[in-house]
């Protein structure tokens, strides 16, 4: 009915077709790309979680992070990677590992601060009526009451840092990777075969979503949280 033409949005069965006959050169690349958005992931989940934890503890840190904290969020990734390359040169890989853990440390600083505010002074109080000890609490009235939170700018996290790692990748860097095979396939004409690199993309955030899903039930059921 549109009228499409093939070689600018093949159909759903000569894409399937493309994915499964380079099936292997779909999977290396996503490898690439996987371990990016991982390494992403992880450090800046690391650090958003224990910026979160000094916000929270220290009022004034709070106040001067949150400047900065908007300003990373508005850094335009194409005007970024670049910039990176130039740094850390551009056989290297540290660059889009970079890109990723800046996207995945919005999300979960902002959230991860959010669930440690939900404490209600009260609810500290009582437990120091019963000589619990920091560790005690946070164990027992902190930590359960953030995890869900934290786990919201993580989920939320896991796809920012795949899509962030091709979006690098597309700029420039070594070669290897679905936003690298994304680029040369297109440059050459070969849309069906862009488009399969582009499945294995989508497959690849739902796999890193879906893993991130897990974790937050398997944690959120072993800290009491909901």
């Amino acid at each position: 009915m549109l009228e499409i033409e093939p070689f600018i949005v093949p159909g759903p069965l000569a894409i399937a077709g493309a994915f499964a006959g380079n099936l292997a050169n779909v999977l290396a690349a996503a490898v690439v790309t996987g371990v990016n958005a991982a390494v992403g992931l992880v450090v800046g989940a690391l650090l958003g979680v224990a910026a979160a934890v000094a916000a929270a503890a220290v009022p004034v840190l709070d106040r001067l992070a949150a400047p900065l904290v908007v300003a990373l969020s508005v850094i335009p990734i194409v005007a970024l990677a670049p910039v990176l390359y130039t740094m850390f040169g551009a056989d290297q890989q540290a660059t889009r590992q970079i890109v990723a853990g800046i996207a995945v440390f919005i999300p979960v600083y902002v959230n991860s601060l959010r669930g440690f505010r939900q404490v209600k002074p009260v609810h500290r109080d009582l437990m120091r009526s019963y000589a619990a000890g920091k560790w005690q609490i946070s164990r027992s009235v902190t930590l359960p009451s953030a995890v869900p939170y934290m786990f919201t700018g993580l989920r939320i996290a896991s796809s920012l840092a795949v899509v962030s790692a091709l979006i690098a990748e597309y700029f420039g860097g070594p070669v290897g990777g679905l936003g690298k095979s994304v680029t040369s396939a297109a440059s050459s004409s070969n849309y069906t075969l862009a488009w399969a690199y582009v499945l294995g993309a989508v497959l690849l955030g739902l796999l890193f979503y879906a893993v991130t899903a897990a974790l937050e039930k398997y944690f959120s059921r072993h800290t009491g949280g909901s």
